[in-house]
């Protein structure tokens, strides 16, 4: 398996140096430029001609292209032009932040769904399966940007249970059990929003396995030995039918890293979500093509890492 994985890996470097291209051209192709937003009626524009001389913006687009890539193959991923920062510093900061709320947002998200999906499945055209199916297609019926504006709204401002923006209250210490307890209460309200919003599938997908693997074979084997019912679902419908919701795990996690761009605007939480939206209206090229980067990355890891999941939870399969 080491040895495919390493292969894959390997694979994935000529597909994100296409990649690059392609967004290095689009980037170009987007109008104006990081210093129009600085021109004001007391600009002097020879001043905005010097500072796009300076940062090469009349270069060649190949120059310019291999100097990019040159560089971002060292880490080194520019300036922000906005923020006055490294990319990879501003980067790293608002990817922790993204990756606290994927994950929770993904622990949430099973904790809901793998429960409701097997019940669903086991009593099945029950009043509680009709009612799990009916929650299934509103959840998958709401936009995102709606959802989070009620739970806001709601949540937020009317009962104020939940913070409404940030990351964390300024009067803690960092490290201290306050702090830490201040970014989970922070992170709550986006990711249970994010967790209701994606749980459609998953128990979609595991209602339909439990129904199917109720009528097998090896059910039907399981139960002519005398094994209590609780055990057969347990220990034999549970595991088969986990197989499908495995396989998207990997994509889970990475699409919940690449997809929070409206729940991080609307919640005020600064992340990559965040941070992408305001490079896009800053017109912040540097910042823009990391991440666009950065996503394309995740997308390949996904793959790989769903590949990888499925081998763990059935050791028949092997990846190729």
């Amino acid at each position: 398996m080491w040895k495919t994985i390493f292969r894959r890996v390997l694979v994935m470097i000529p597909q994100l140096f296409v990649l690059s291209l392609l967004i290095f051209i689009m980037a170009k192709f987007m109008p104006g430029d990081p210093f129009t937003g600085m021109i004001t009626p007391d600009t002097d524009p020879a001043r905005i001609e010097e500072l796009r001389i300076q940062a090469g913006f009349y270069d060649p687009w190949y120059e310019q292209y291999f100097r990019w890539i040159s560089n971002a193959a060292q880490g080194d991923f520019g300036k922000s032009y906005t923020y006055k920062l490294p990319v990879s510093e501003l980067l790293g900061d608002r990817a922790l932040n993204t990756l606290w709320l994927a994950l929770l947002s993904v622990f949430l998200l099973y904790l809901i769904a793998i429960p409701l999906g097997v019940l669903a499945g086991r009593y099945q055209n029950t009043f509680l399966d009709k009612t799990v199916v009916l929650y299934s297609f509103i959840s998958y019926a709401i936009p995102v940007f709606v959802l989070a504006l009620i739970f806001l709204f709601f949540f937020g401002y009317q009962l104020q249970w939940f913070p409404t923006s940030g990351t964390v209250d300024i009067k803690y210490d960092n490290g201290s059990l306050g702090y830490i307890w201040s970014k989970i209460y922070h992170i709550l309200l986006p990711a249970i929003t994010f967790a209701i919003l994606g749980t459609t599938g998953v128990i979609q997908y595991l209602r339909t396995e439990v129904i199917d693997a109720k009528s097998q074979d090896y059910v039907r084997t399981a139960r002519s030995k005398g094994i209590p019912i609780n055990k057969v679902y347990s220990r034999h419908i549970f595991r088969n039918s986990l197989l499908p919701v495995a396989a998207f795990l990997g994509f889970t996690i990475t699409g919940l890293l690449g997809g929070s761009i409206f729940i991080e605007t609307i919640f005020g939480y600064p992340g990559m979500g965040q941070l992408f939206i305001q490079s896009i209206s800053g017109r912040d090229y540097s910042v823009i093509t990391a991440l666009v980067m950065l996503y394309g990355f995740l997308t390949l890891l996904g793959s790989l890492l769903s590949d990888i999941i499925m081998s763990i939870v059935d050791p028949r399969i092997r990846i190729d």
